[in-house]
């Protein structure tokens, strides 16, 4: 079954994209985070970060290579910001197409909570 994501890159649902190559697609969270939240996904659709194979290293890749330009362009950089992959329900993941979340543009504290 396809994914919301693959739907967005395919243009066949709206979604506010900021970067779009051969091998990746980044666009606004819907539900944003921080001032800045961007997902950076592949345009393979790939479940999960523990389905990646050998073949799907470059467009890994470029997702780095995007989120890196992509808060240059949102004036980030500079401040910093944060990178999450988040692998399956108890890692988090919601959508089960492999995402890379951008977020910047506040502090943006601990990664987790203390509490158990």
């Amino acid at each position: 079954m396809r994914t919301i994501f693959s739907k967005i890159i395919a243009g066949e649902i709206p979604g506010d994209i900021v970067y779009r190559d051969d091998l990746v697609t980044a666009f606004r969270d819907i539900n944003p985070q921080a001032p800045t939240h961007i997902l950076i996904v592949p345009n393979k659709e790939i479940p999960t970060a523990d389905d990646v194979e050998a073949a799907d290293e470059a467009a890994l890749g470029r997702m780095l290579l995007a989120a890196k330009q992509i808060a240059r362009e949102q004036g980030i950089a500079e401040s910093g910001y944060r990178l999450i992959i988040n692998c399956r329900e108890h890692g988090g993941q919601e959508v089960y197409h492999l995402h890379m979340h951008l977020l910047g543009g506040r502090r943006l504290g601990p990664m987790l909570s203390s509490a158990q």
